[in-house]
């Protein structure tokens, strides 16, 4: 590495080349000794007269030939927000960040969004160059709003015939070409409409949701008695997300101590996946999964038929009421925030066989120390824990972890 810090700008552009960048940007392009980027970009600034170096799929050679330009002054080139998807982070880890200067563009994710008149804060991101298109269609199954970036080798039709045969036709999609360009266009359509249409390689594709529609779940490739992924399970729109993780399930029918022959309350049910998985360890027992809503108690018959357990009877009906004829359990599962969360745990654990556990996922401090004392009164067997999970994901050449929300387990023992 040369001894003396260069300068180094990573300067994002348009398609527009230096006609839309602001003056200071400009200037640092045409006085620029060494430009790097990739064909196209470098394409767009034939103003510029810099030694240029193209920039292809071995980014660590690139590092290595903007050390041996020595104390020349380089500029390299990326289209829209360099840190967004883009080559800085990658570029200031190499380099040094003392030694890099970051120029954003507008990003064409953010010009997509603006055309199809979208927010994108909870929308879910990502890039084709960097994820497989296997991995991104599971993401795509349960979200309501998702950004792409395709690539020469996964057009806007192939992501489509890839979504239809996931069964995952409940988005409109709107595909953008050539955004911020004198050519730029924007496809709106239908899954299966998109598919059968040619677009330019420089597009980006924007889905967005049809609203009321259950989400079309994953066939598990291997199924488990319980853990088994979320996205297997059948869970309505907008409550996704709300069934218990697979981690905090894991970890909650353990605490359960299921013997094959147990009795267990799921409730507030929701979709039933604690109750399907229960099943599955309690074979020759029996699962009432407790559930006030009408479309989630359908959900829970849909999920243990899609199962193959025959041992989970959904009670419709508000508790304490709806479990009043039901027989006695050996293990009950519940969760909550508020204070009728410990209301209901105390009149549930009252229920409870003798040796039998009541196992609450609980959300919020406040509840949680309430229910804990709740239950301390009538037991010393309570065991507090609190569950803090990231999921790795693949982000460019980098392991990130997204965090779920921080929960609380509290397990009693009659």
């Amino acid at each position: 590495m040369s001894a003396t810090l260069q300068s180094i700008s990573i300067i994002g552009i348009g398609d527009d080349g230096l006609a839309a960048v602001p003056e200071a940007a400009r200037r640092l392009i045409l006085d620029a000794e060494v430009l790097a980027g990739n064909e196209r970009t470098l394409a767009l600034v034939p103003e510029a007269t810099g030694q240029r170096l193209t920039i292809g799929n071995d980014l660590d050679k690139v590092v290595e030939q903007i050390d041996l330009a020595g104390d020349s002054k380089v500029a390299i080139l990326v289209i829209g927000d360099p840190l967004f998807y883009g080559l800085a982070r990658f570029l200031c880890d190499k380099l040094g960040r003392e030694r890099c200067e970051i120029v954003p563009h507008v990003s064409s994710m953010q010009l997509a969004f603006a055309r199809v008149k979208e927010s994108w804060d909870e929308a879910y991101l990502t890039n084709l160059a960097n994820h497989s298109l296997d991995s991104i269609v599971e993401r795509i199954r349960v979200a309501e709003k998702v950004g792409l970036f395709t690539t020469e080798e996964y057009s806007p039709a192939q992501v489509a015939r890839a979504l239809l045969d996931s069964r995952l036709g409940y988005f409109t999609v709107y595909v953008c070409e050539n955004l911020g360009a004198r050519n730029e266009r924007v496809t709106q359509g239908s899954v299966a409409e998109i598919a059968e249409q040619d677009f330019e390689a420089l597009n980006v594709m924007v889905l967005v949701r049809d609203s009321d529609v259950p989400n079309q779940p994953k066939q598990p490739l291997v199924r488990s008695l319980f853990g088994n992924p979320d996205e297997v399970f059948v869970q309505s729109t907008p409550k996704h997300g709300l069934l218990t993780p697979a981690e905090v399930r894991a970890m909650a029918l353990a605490q359960m101590g299921l013997e094959p022959r147990s009795i267990v309350w799921d409730v507030g049910a929701g979709c039933g996946a604690i109750s399907v998985e229960a099943a599955q360890l309690a074979p020759g027992g029996r699962v009432y999964a407790i559930e006030q809503d009408t479309e989630d108690e359908a959900l829970i018959r849909e999920n243990a038929k899609r199962f193959g357990v025959s041992n989970v009877i959904p009670v419709l009906g508000r508790a304490p009421e709806a479990w009043a004829d039901l027989p006695c359990p050996d293990a009950i599962f519940l969760e909550g925030s508020g204070r009728e969360v410990v209301r209901i745990a105390e009149l549930a654990f009252q229920r409870l066989r003798a040796g039998g556990r009541l196992v609450a996922n609980v959300i919020s401090i406040g509840a949680l120390e309430e229910l804990r004392q709740a239950l301390g009164k009538r037991t010393s067997e309570v065991q507090v824990r609190m569950v803090n999970i990231a999921r790795g994901t693949d982000q460019l050449e980098r392991l990130k972890f997204d965090a779920l929300n921080p929960t609380f387990l509290i397990a009693a023992e009659n």
